[in-house]
């Protein structure tokens, strides 16, 4: 079940960076922060880890229902540009992607060795980190930037999560950056919101 539910991760973040619409990538962050969470509570029950468990449950409420919900609400509040197309075309994107996947892929197999973690646990989350960056550099709307910044960390914590089997003070530093990233993307909005009525 956890394999499924981190291939359904990394899943989620391929299909958003081929997202030309606004409220669909903030969907797909949802969705991808929801499966993260679920990963969270499971793994915790498995090692029977009550601050995993109320991480995961934290992870659901804030990363996949307020944080979408507070971005879907700004955006119609400031009337943002709801059609975004990638500045990368789709067939240089086709022929990027598996290459990430493949590079991280190698670049996991020494790591692990070290850390004593499953390889391909530390290639998706090293892989999904890389694939969060792209989705910040092929877009010049702040939006799709937060939301790949946000999917980093999403990253971050699915790694922190997988291949150290969940180290609590690494998950609550976790819970604590995304309420920051939420300030964040506030200022960040209404930044942009500014430069746009000038």
């Amino acid at each position: 079940m956890v394999d499924f539910l981190i291939g359904l991760f990394l899943a989620t973040l391929i299909v958003a960076l081929f997202t030309s619409r606004l409220y669909r990538l903030i969907l797909w962050y949802s969705l991808n922060s929801m499966i993260l969470g679920i990963l969270a509570l499971l793994i915790g029950q498995e090692l029977d880890d009550r601050a995993m468990l109320i991480t995961g449950a934290a992870t659901i409420l804030v990363k996949a229902v307020a944080i979408p919900y507070l971005l879907k609400n700004l955006s119609l509040k400031f009337h943002f540009v709801r059609q975004i197309q990638p500045e990368i075309k789709v067939q240089y994107a086709i022929i990027l992607i598996p290459a990430i996947l493949v590079f991280t892929f190698y670049l996991a197999e020494p790591i692990t060795h070290m850390i004593h973690a499953n390889a391909n646990y530390v290639a998706i989350s090293i892989s999904s980190l890389f694939l969060s960056l792209l989705l910040m550099m092929e877009h010049r709307n702040v939006a799709p930037k937060i939301i790949g910044f946000l999917s980093m960390e999403n990253a971050l914590f699915l790694l922190g999560v997988t291949a150290t089997e969940g180290m609590p003070m690494l998950v609550e530093l976790g819970i604590f950056f995304d309420l920051l990233m939420a300030i964040v993307v506030i200022n960040l909005l209404f930044h942009n919101n500014e430069e746009v009525n000038l």
